[in-house]
């Protein structure tokens, strides 16, 4: 949630943004708009707004506004969700989905296990694109949730690939990847877990000491790359703060000179 002082720079950059899409917004219209979108993140709002101001063409709105913050909020399309939800139906798949996706699950599964896949995607769509709309009418983030199978291979396979997205953390990987303490399948899956537990009793093979080196190669690597673009977005932030307050205190003193 913005603060009331972020919420009124907010107000200046909507006003900033009018302006450079060649139109004119009150200060307090733009104060309402602000107000609505205070849920949200400042670097995401900022990301939707710059996106509006590359719009060929249109008028500014928080319709607009809106319309790319839920564009950028990571929420798979229905067809992709779909698919997902095809996955999650293997007992043996270990699947990160929506928590859109598992409720929209529970109207389709019933269809789907009695032999009617059309019927099933059909009522999955209607329920995914329904909660999707809710979600996002009640400003919630994407919440990524993940689903154990039974393949403990496969388990690794899903949470690696999911940690690389970046749709869940390394932390959150570490712990689902510990449950392989319970039954390790393989001496690579005892090996995993006993890296992860630090008690090391079986020594992963070179294919699999290799996978493992590869994963923390590309770990390493994105928390280096997210590091940069932080420190980016962080200049980037003290500059367009600094030109918000310069543009609404030009808008306040126009309004002024009005009066």
């Amino acid at each position: 949630m913005l603060s009331c002082e972020q919420i009124a720079e907010l107000a200046g950059a909507i006003c900033a943004t009018a302006e450079a899409m060649g139109q004119t917004i009150s200060a307090g219209g733009a104060q309402v708009i602000a107000e609505d979108l205070a849920a949200h993140e400042p670097q995401v709002i900022v990301g939707a707004l710059r996106a509006c101001r590359r719009e060929p063409a249109g008028r500014l709105s928080l319709g607009m506004v809106l319309k790319h913050i839920h564009a950028a909020d990571g929420r798979p399309g229905k067809d992709e969700a779909w698919s997902i939800a095809l996955s999650a139906s293997d007992e043996h798949e270990t699947v990160v989905m929506t928590a859109e996706i598992r409720q929209a699950m529970t109207a389709s599964n019933p269809i789907l296990e009695a032999g009617d896949k059309v019927g099933a995607r059909m009522a999955f769509m209607s329920a995914y694109e329904r909660l999707v709309s809710f979600a996002r009418a009640q400003d919630r983030p994407t919440a990524w949730e993940v689903s154990l199978g039974f393949d403990a291979a496969r388990r690794v396979a899903a949470i690696e690939s999911a940690v690389r997205a970046q749709l869940i953390t390394h932390e959150a990987g570490t712990k689902y990847l510990a449950d392989l303490r319970i039954a390790p399948v393989t001496a690579d899956g005892q090996a995993i877990a006993g890296l992860l537990t630090g008690e090391v009793r079986t020594q992963p093979t070179a294919a699999m000491r290799e996978k493992l080196a590869e994963v923390r190669l590309i770990l390493t690597a994105s928390k280096a790359r997210k590091d940069q673009e932080r420190a980016k977005d962080n200049q980037r932030r003290r500059v367009s703060t600094y030109l918000r307050k310069r543009q609404a205190r030009s808008v306040i003193a126009e309004m002024d000179r009005a009066q």
